[in-house]
């Protein structure tokens, strides 16, 4: 992970088109290819941010730029969609460069760790004919929660939350990113399940052709392995 504190601007062209002005800013370039632009405020969320797969290229200044005092240009391009990020650097206040080594994930608490075993034994409620192949399925960036089978050999990894927000629909996006890359699983399909789901995860997701399932955290307690319980 390369860390760099500097005072840029950064402009994003795509489905739209954004404009950060020149300040000083944490730009996290990510092992994954992602870059994520952060000021120090906001708390956890970038002000701007790209997604893999993505490629990162450093570029001289033009001389328009290098008379406004640009002294290095990092242009961030989406291999599918091909949404850029254009950063300015003015200048570069700190620059390091660190190995994480592979993340062991998220511990997830109680309630989300019971969601996913039932969910694991009562595949149906995300879709009739479905067949569990694993839980935690494994992957370069962590593990999926749940991977099934459809009846006509299909995939889907499905994330499971309590409270499903954007984060959660940006990492079932870099899973399948992951996914689709292998020829024994693709083409993979995405589920995002959790108790509650925000309004702008199920915009996000929809645009992003995954579905969301709502689920009864009650409901499936009381059918646990199929079997029905009184307490």
């Amino acid at each position: 992970m390369r860390l760099v504190i500097a005072r840029c601007s950064v402009d994003y062209t795509g489905r739209l088109t954004a404009h950060l002005p020149l300040a000083t800013r944490l730009l996290v370039h990510k092992g994954d290819g992602s870059l994520l632009v952060h000021s120090d405020g906001g708390s956890y969320k970038p002000l701007n941010w790209m997604s893999p797969p993505c490629t990162l290229t450093v570029e001289e200044p033009d001389a328009a730029s290098a008379a406004e005092g640009v002294i290095e240009q990092w242009r961030v391009t989406h291999a599918k969609t091909g949404d850029a990020l254009l950063v300015r650097i003015h200048e570069l206040v700190h620059d390091s460069s660190h190995d994480l080594g592979v993340d062991p994930g998220l511990v997830k608490d109680g309630v989300e760790a019971d969601l996913q075993r039932l969910l694991a034994e009562q595949v149906d409620v995300i879709g009739e004919g479905l067949t569990l192949v694993r839980r935690e399925f494994p992957t370069a960036i962590g593990p999926v929660d749940l991977l099934l089978r459809d009846p006509a050999g299909g995939t889907i990894a499905v994330e499971v939350k309590r409270r499903g927000d954007i984060d959660g629909v940006e990492q079932l996006t870099r899973y399948l990113e992951l996914l689709g890359r292998d020829p024994h699983l693709a083409p993979v399909k995405g589920v995002f399940a959790a108790q509650e789901i925000k309004p702008q995860a199920k915009v996000l997701a929809t645009d992003r052709g995954i579905r969301c399932v709502t689920l009864d955290y009650e409901g499936m307690k009381g059918i646990e392995s199929g079997a029905p319980r009184l307490f």
